[in-house]
């Protein structure tokens, strides 16, 4: 089974041909969610089916280290190839504006990836994984960790190292954007295999996987000089470290799972599918955050 990258729909493997005729189908129609995943992924050009069952080929072709590898291959190259994405540039250095757009919305994605995990654990019949969420949900929003502090605390501290209180970073309602990912992010956790949904949420991970590099990426998800040089405040350099220090190993650990279950389950090519929806989910949430981002100017 293959899955429609752009709206979801099962579809017949077939070489990708089905999958081909469909996209090429719906883009006559001027469907907007599948011209915008044709001309991002593979091309302006259009092409017919025989050409872009090709390109489909090619394109969902894993390489000889596995699934976890394509996973990491197209992340680093969709938010860390030679264009990056417009928030990583200007996470590089941030402003206080730029990190305050990272508060206000990722409390509310924080929110939104514990409930689905969850769905993922409720929905598992492997040992393994269920463990694996449990201490996931512990990592981002309980923080019992040997004493740790959550994920989720910290960004709130962050928030009010930079002049916004917790009551007032929570009275803030999520962007249209924003909102739109977590739905469809939450189907996607009810309605696809649960596997597929591991590696919808899990691969996002890979946003500040510091050894990304060594899949293609061409910068790190900000300069890590940040930490020390004093050009963020503490709680923030706290934050950011934190998920630095910790999300290598953590995004390893879920994509060896879903690698592993993936082929037992004969899930892959509906695994990929999926992950590349949640990539153009990403990719408009992590706009979110700029134009969150740029609601707030200087410091009073």
């Amino acid at each position: 089974m293959t899955k429609c990258p752009a709206c979801r729909r099962d579809l017949p493997s077939r070489g990708f041909e089905a999958l081909a005729e469909h996209l090429l189908a719906a883009s006559r129609e001027s469907d907007p969610a599948h011209v915008r995943w044709l001309n991002q992924s593979i091309g302006l050009k259009r092409l017919e089916a025989p050409e872009l069952s090709e390109r489909l080929t090619t394109l969902f072709r894993l390489p000889s280290e596995g699934l976890g590898e394509w996973v990491r291959r197209r992340f680093a190259a969709r938010f860390f190839g030679p264009r990056p994405h417009p928030f990583v540039a200007a996470l590089q250095h941030p402003t206080r504006s730029t990190l305050l757009g990272y508060v206000v919305e990722h409390q509310h994605f924080l929110r939104g990836w514990g409930r689905s995990c969850a769905l993922i654990l409720a929905r598992t019949d492997r040992l393994d994984v269920t463990r694996y969420e449990i201490e996931n949900l512990s990592t981002e929003l309980g923080g019992a960790r040997e004493g740790g502090t959550s994920h989720y605390e910290l960004l709130l501290r962050m928030g009010e190292a930079l002049g916004l209180s917790r009551e007032e970073v929570l009275a803030v309602e999520p962007l249209p954007t924003t909102r739109r990912a977590l739905a469809e992010w939450r189907e996607i956790c009810e309605q696809e295999p649960w596997v597929a949904a591991m590696a919808a949420m899990h691969g996002l991970e890979l946003i500040a996987d510091r050894t990304l590099r060594e899949h293609g990426a061409t910068l790190s998800y900000f300069d890590p000089a940040i930490l020390s040089d004093g050009s963020v405040p503490p709680a923030a350099a706290a934050f950011l470290r934190e998920g630095y220090e910790a999300d290598a190993g953590h995004a390893g650990r879920a994509l060896s799972l879903v690698e592993r279950y993936a082929r037992e389950l004969d899930l892959v090519e509906a695994v990929q599918g999926t992950f590349l929806r949640s990539m153009d989910l990403f990719d408009d949430y992590l706009g979110a955050r700029l134009e969150r981002g740029e609601r707030y100017g200087s410091p009073p």
